[in-house]
């Protein structure tokens, strides 16, 4: 019988400004989390973010062209540096992977189940 697997969305933020003197040492354990994920068959997806200088924010306006603003949504000193989607069993199992890799990447890790149609 197989278990029903929810997807979480695992969003990294990350300080504005360059990276750490320590990256080759974050990125050797972000690439050992991953793999791992990949080998436990929790892995759906993860990818990396150009810094938030780069984003474009596209709003709908009512019978008017979109308004595209240059920058990130929200101004802050942290932004989304990157995102791991998983899927797991529930939230505890879920965030052991969240665990993981805010350990890895030093980061704080924001957990979030997608919403799905029933």
């Amino acid at each position: 019988m197989s278990t029903v697997q929810q997807q979480y969305l695992l969003t990294i933020y990350q300080p504005d400004g360059p990276p750490p003197d320590d990256i080759g040492e974050i990125m050797r354990d972000v690439n050992q989390a991953t793999a791992d994920l990949k080998a436990s068959g929790a892995w759906v997806f993860n990818g990396g973010l150009h810094p938030a200088s780069t984003a474009t924010v596209v709003r709908a306006r009512s019978g008017a062209e979109a308004l595209m603003t240059d920058g990130p949504y929200t101004e802050g000193k942290e932004h989304v540096g990157g995102v791991v989607i998983i899927q797991a069993a529930d939230l505890d199992a879920a965030l052991v992977w969240a665990r993981r890799m805010a350990e890895a990447t030093r980061l704080p890790i924001e957990v979030r189940p997608f919403a799905f149609d029933s």
